[in-house]
Parts: structure tokens; C-alpha cells; sequence
């Protein structure tokens, strides 16, 4: 099993990784397939228009996670890592105005938004909750291409049939051959023990199968400082968040009250969950106003590991460059182990699948850059996924603001305290990672489709209707 590190983090725009990014990139990869020979183009047939339906959860909260909108753009030809947020309005203004698409490199297609893009919440797609259909006509209105795809979480795009592949191919051998391919977390414990590397050692080693340490050092730079952008804009930012709840940004407020204590030595026994709750709200404030943020693993979820890296670096002397990268690299090895056995999609398997994922992540990264062995950085991933099982994905209005902004604040709290209880043991502990992971899977496929990113029930019912 590989996964990069950059499958892992993605720099997009909010505000949501399966909901924006994916719908996006998946308009992006059937415009590539219009113009390929991969379909049986029938003679004399050119496609003239375009049709989009979104189904299953997609369907359900797509107009509050901006899904409408991140298909629009992709049909457009924008890319999530591209794009330029201040021209997203006048992008989509245009094409609701003409009724055509005019992606580079194509000739114009017919689209009206309001009548070619369709929210079917009646019909779900059965390969996974994130189901969207491509369809491509003649000048006639007759069928020429249609694609399913599924938004799988963290901004992977999968066709039906690519998602039948990965799940028969589960237990077989990587594609990818790399030095250290561990599946879980027990092989990646038994080969650090077996080489004598730390866990980034070896993920930077299957990295460096595959590209330069040169261009993977760069890479890991990139990313870190994609993320600081976003804590420093979304501690810059005020006023109202996008969406109809009025809900207002808090993170500046705190921010410049936590500047004011800091300057004036006010004893403040709080100060780190300070620090840590703010960094990570800043974060999902401005992924919740569709500014630009790395999945970690996704953008639900983004908040977690930039706080507890801007954390590292506030709170500890000996904080680098070289930690920041060791921290990704540990945190990418356990998103992946948990990715591959279970899931970080909100509408598959919940909350726990993306806030206890992040924390899991970052829980790891930390004690990774703290000095804590193999064992005690999987016992801090475990305590961290261990106490967000069962949690719920009920975002009020189908919107990432509540309770995903705090929630995020709280996954950085606990990701500290895991790592912090992790370190002052030997690593040995009850309950291994991987059965926390299993547990995780097995809740997420009992867990009510209520639950699950459709804002049905929860506080996305309770709260409306109080």
C-alpha cells in the first residue's frame, strides 16, 4: 500500500474537499475525456452540450458545501490547486448568463446551471454516498458519453468502475513498489523495527521511489506553507461567513486577545488550548468562506494538523524546517494506513472519519517531532482516533461552519493531550491502532445515513428546528 504524502495533502479551496475539490476535479477529468479517444466517439457526432446530476449526499448538502459551484468551475477547465477564489463569482455569473461552458482547448457547450445540473436526492448512486453523473449530447439532445464518478474524501475522484477496481485490489500487492510498504499499522511498527528508521524515514524513503529528495523537500515546503497562508488570512479576516446562517468569524477577535495577554505576561493557565483552538478556527473559517487550504486529509477537517504544526513551532525551541517536514511525513503514513483500511469521508463513515482522522495525524506528527519512538507515536495516534469514534457528520444547513469550525479546535486539543499521554509512556498499550481503525470502519457502516454528511439529523435538524 502508498499513498504520497501529496495524495494526502492537497492544496484546493474550500469548503469542502469531497463536496468542492472532488466535483470539481471530476468535471475536470470528463472535459480531458471529451477530448480523448478512451470512448467510442460515433462518426460525424460532436458533443454540443453538457448535463450534470449529483446524487446521495452530494445531493443533500451539495448547495451548502458549494458542489454546484466546484462543478461550474470544473467545467470551466478551473483546477481546486489553481484557481483564483476572487474570480470564482464572476466565472459562474458568467456562464449562468450565456448558458454555455468555455473551457480552454473546447468549443463552447451548452449548460444551463439551473436546468443541466441537477440535485437528485432521490436516487443514490450505489458505489459510495459522493455519486455525480456526466453526460455529453449532440446538437439533438442524443446520449453520446456519460461517466459516473465518486467523490471518495480528501479530493479523490474515482469512476465506478476505478472504485470496483480498488476495492477487488485491496489485499493485493501496491502498484507502486516502494522500500516500506506498509498496509497498517502493525507492518509499519515491525519494519521500523526490523531497518532501525524512524516512521518518516521510511515514508520519506517510498517517496523518494518515485521523486527527488530535492523536489520532495520542496514539496513538503510547499504544503506547510500553504497552510500557514491560511492560518495567517484567517487570522487577518472578520465579518459574516458565507451560507445564510450569519455565523461570524471569531479567530481575529481571539487572536488579538491572545496577543494582548501574551505582551502583557498575564498568567493564562489556558494558554496552549488558546493558541491551538484559534490557529485551527482560522483555518476553517476561511475554508468555510472558500478561501484556499490543504486537505488534511480533507477540508472538513483542515484545521487540525496546521494548528498542532503552529503549535510545534510557538511553543518549542528547537522547532525547524527539517520538523515540519518529518511531522508530514509521519502524519501522511498514518492518513494513509487509516484511508486505505477504513475511511476520512464524512458522508461514508462520519466525522470520526475526517476530525479523528486529522487528529490521529497530527497526534502522530507531533510525537514523531517530539522524540517519541515508533510505538509511542501509533499509541498517540490510537488515543486520538480512539476518543472521536462514533462522531457524527450533521453540519447545520449543509454548511463546514457548525459544528465543524469548533470541532476542529477541539481535534487539535486532543490530538496535543494524545501525544503528550503517548510520550510519557513506553508505547505499550491496550488497544492497537489498527483495531481502533477497524472499529472506526465498522461504526461508520452502522452509523444512520442521517448522520453521514446528508444533514438529516443531528444538530443539523435540532438547532433549526429549536
Amino acid at each position: 500500500m502508498f499513498l504520497s504524502v501529496f495524495d494526502v495533502f492537497k492544496i484546493g479551496i474550500g469548503p469542502s474537499s469531497s463536496h468542492t475539490m472532488g466535483p470539481m476535479s471530476a468535471a475536470n477529468r470528463f472535459l480531458d475525456l471529451i477530448l480523448s479517444d478512451d470512448w467510442p466517439r460515433p462518426t460525424h457526432a460532436s458533443v454540443a452540450a453538457i448535463k450534470v446530476s449529483l446524487h446521495g449526499s452530494l445531493a443533500h448538502t451539495g448547495i451548502g458545501h458549494g458542489t454546484g459551484r466546484a462543478v461550474i468551475l470544473g467545467l470551466m477547465g478551473e483546477r481546486p490547486d489553481l484557481v483564483d477564489p476572487d474570480s470564482m463569482d464572476a466565472i459562474i455569473d458568467e456562464v449562468e448568463r450565456s448558458g454555455r461552458i468555455t473551457p480552454a482547448g473546447h468549443p463552447p457547450y451548452a449548460f444551463q446551471p439551473k436546468t443541466d445540473l441537477v440535485f437528485d436526492k432521490k436516487v443514490p448512486l450505489p458505489g459510495h454516498a459522493n455519486g455525480m453523473s456526466f453526460s455529453a449530447l449532440d446538437r439533438d439532445g442524443r446520449l453520446l458519453l456519460k461517466r459516473i464518478y465518486y467523490s471518495i474524501g480528501g479530493g479523490f475522484v474515482v469512476t465506478d468502475t476505478e472504485l470496483e477496481a480498488m476495492r477487488a485490489a485491496k489485499n493485493k500487492p501496491a502498484a507502486v513498489k516502494v522500500p516500506y510498504p506498509f498496509a497498517t499499522a502493525q507492518q509499519m511498527l515491525d519494519m521500523a523495527a526490523r531497518s532501525g528508521l524512524t516512521i518518516a524515514q521510511m515514508k520519506r524513503a517510498n517517496e523518494e521511489g518515485t521523486m527527488s529528495r530535492e523536489k520532495l523537500d520542496a514539496g513538503l515546503d510547499r504544503i506547510w506553507e500553504a497552510m500557514k497562508s491560511c492560518i495567517d488570512r484567517g487570522l487577518s479576516q472578520d465579518g459574516i461567513m458565507p451560507g445564510g446562517l450569519k455565523v461570524r468569524r471569531r479567530a481575529r477577535s481571539i487572536h488579538d486577545k491572545l496577543q494582548e495577554e501574551w505582551r502583557s505576561n498575564k498568567t493564562n493557565p489556558l494558554l496552549a488550548n488558546d493558541w491551538l483552538s484559534v490557529y485551527a478556527m482560522a483555518v476553517n473559517e476561511e475554508n468555510a468562506a472558500g478561501g484556499r487550504v490543504v486537505t488534511s486529509p480533507t477540508n472538513g477537517a483542515a484545521g487540525v494538523v496546521p494548528a498542532t504544526i503552529r503549535y510545534y513551532l510557538h511553543f518549542h525551541d528547537d522547532a525547524d524546517q527539517e520538523g515540519i517536514r518529518d511531522y508530514l511525513l509521519t502524519a501522511a503514513a498514518v492518513g494513509g494506513i487509516i484511508k486505505h483500511n477504513a475511511s476520512i469521508s464524512g458522508a461514508e463513515v462520519g466525522c470520526q472519519g475526517e476530525v479523528g482522522s486529522a487528529s490521529a495525524m497530527a497526534a502522530a506528527g507531533l510525537a514523531a517531532v517530539m522524540g517519541g519512538t515508533p510505538e509511542q507515536i501509533e499509541n498517540a495516534a490510537e488515543i486520538a482516533l480512539e476518543h472521536h469514534l462514533g462522531m457524527t457528520c450533521d453540519p447545520v444547513a449543509g454548511l463546514v461552519q457548525v459544528p465543524c469550525i469548533e470541532r476542529n479546535a477541539l481535534g487539535a486539543v486532543k490530538a496535543v493531550t494524545a501525544a503528550s499521554l503517548a510520550l510519557k509512556g513506553d508505547g505499550k498499550h491496550f488497544v492497537p491502532l489498527d483495531a481502533c481503525i477497524e472499529t472506526m470502519r465498522q461504526t461508520g457502516v452502522d452509523m444512520n445515513e442521517k448522520y453521514k454528511e446528508t444533514s438529516t439529523g443531528g444538530l443539523a435538524v435540532n438547532v433549526v428546528e429549536c
